[in-house]
């Protein structure tokens, strides 16, 4: 599964693998793929320091990325203190209700929040690339699209590649426009962030608007039949990231949660705000359920609404109180029915591409193979 695009990162296959968990991205660079590490829920920059030269130290000489997410334009002085004060009493009592409907514990003293999302934070996200461009990052991915371009410039010149995430075609030529390197199509079926336009219509639609940038096709994408379609529509490899949340090496820390998206059908995700207040795939639950309802308050701006939620979400994962216990997550899902190691996954798309080839060379009268 070899593309432009991968022999120029010197990477077997053509598969992108978007993880929070560094265990993770070490073994999808070591399967002969490229992992990147979602900064997100790194808080302070030695934790993500640590992280990363575990990861380099375990990706077997591979290279590897890392994800941020912070705005196109640059803020100055806003403090995340500044953000909380905007937060309306309001919604921070229906937080309260709402957990307290269910019985949810509250942290116990001296319980770190896990979920603490300040990442959103352009400050915060800059002070993860200070750590970031001091270690041997080959790509800097931006899930909220083109960094700054005092950012992109400074990727340039250390030799790093710039991605950035798309909804749309228009979406997808500012991001060139911006300096990029590679836009990453994010189709209607992806966990996380994503836009209405399904991978299908969106991946040609952003290789016709942006060519000969290349494309990572992302979004309904769980098979070796599914990457060889990506393919086929233009894109020089595919942005994985739902997949890897069920693998021996994840570590969600909830044994609850991993039975739920073991158990989850395509059917059982929606895209709702109540995560970060952007359209975000993910399990339904009695959480996003009660963010839809009549009584809900309507769900705040990013990062207000992160920063209202931060704290509920890591007291409902960490005492796992199922009904409400969620994770972003795309319609993949429905294929993620068992444990397996991130090599086996690999091992699994390669096959599946394999053969999907050879069906479409018989197709093609190209093949003498039965």
């Amino acid at each position: 599964m070899q593309t432009e695009l991968s022999k120029q990162l010197h990477v077997e296959h053509a598969l992108f693998g978007f993880t929070p968990f560094p265990a993770v991205a070490a073994a999808i660079s070591r399967a002969g793929g490229f992992g990147v590490l979602g900064a997100v829920r790194y808080t302070a920059p030695d934790e993500l320091e640590r992280d990363l030269d575990w990861l380099d130290a375990h990706a077997g000489g591979r290279p590897y990325g890392l994800d941020v997410v912070m705005p196109a334009r640059k803020v100055e002085g806003v403090t995340e203190a500044d953000v909380e004060a905007m937060i309306p009493e309001g919604h921070r009592r229906f937080v309260a209700e709402t957990l307290a409907k269910h019985g949810v514990p509250e942290l116990a003293e001296g319980d770190a929040v896990g979920w603490r999302i300040t990442g959103w934070m352009e400050e915060v996200a800059r002070r993860q690339l200070d750590v970031a461009f001091d270690r041997p990052i080959r790509l800097l991915a931006n899930a909220l699209g083109s960094p700054p371009p005092d950012i992109v410039a400074r990727a340039h010149e250390q030799g790093v590649l710039v991605a950035a995430l798309a909804g749309s075609a228009r979406h997808a030529v500012k991001h060139r426009d911006g300096g990029i390197d590679i836009v990453v199509a994010q189709g209607y079926e992806a966990g996380g962030h994503t836009g209405e336009i399904a991978s299908m219509v969106l991946t040609p639609e952003v290789v016709e608007a942006v060519g000969p940038l290349p494309v990572l096709a992302a979004g309904g994408i769980g098979s070796g039949e599914q990457v060889a379609a990506a393919l086929a529509l233009g894109a020089q490899g595919v942005w994985l990231g739902s997949l890897w949340l069920t693998t021996t090496e994840a570590d969600l820390h909830s044994p609850a949660l991993t039975r739920k998206l073991l158990a989850a059908g395509s059917g059982d995700t929606v895209r709702s705000r109540a995560l970060t207040g952007k359209p975000a795939r993910q399990l339904r639950t009695e959480w996003t359920d009660a963010w839809e309802g009549p009584e809900g308050p309507g769900t705040l701006p990013m990062p207000l609404q992160g920063l209202l939620v931060a704290d509920a979400i890591s007291r409902i994962q960490k005492y796992e109180v199922e009904p409400l216990l969620g994770t972003p997550v795309g319609q993949i899902v429905g294929r993620m029915n068992s444990e397996r190691s991130v090599q086996a996954v690999v091992d699994d798309l390669t096959r599946g591409f394999e053969r999907a080839v050879d069906r479409i060379n018989r197709i093609a009268g190209r093949s003498e193979q039965p």
